[in-house]
């Protein structure tokens, strides 16, 4: 039973996939919350235009 915690424990390739997975869920917040605000400010330029029309 110990040497399979051992074993356990020196097995590092899930931590690696763990750790991909979050940097993965880091880069999509941040894309969504950018093309977020880039979505508002685009429809407040063609809101101004719109209404200049």
């Amino acid at each position: 039973m110990l040497s399979i915690f051992r074993r356990l424990m020196k097995n590092t390739d899930g931590v690696t996939a763990i750790e991909y997975t979050l940097i993965a869920a880091l880069i999509a917040v941040a894309a969504i919350t950018a093309m977020g605000t880039l979505g508002n400010k685009v429809n407040g330029v063609l809101s101004n235009v719109a209404g200049a029309m």
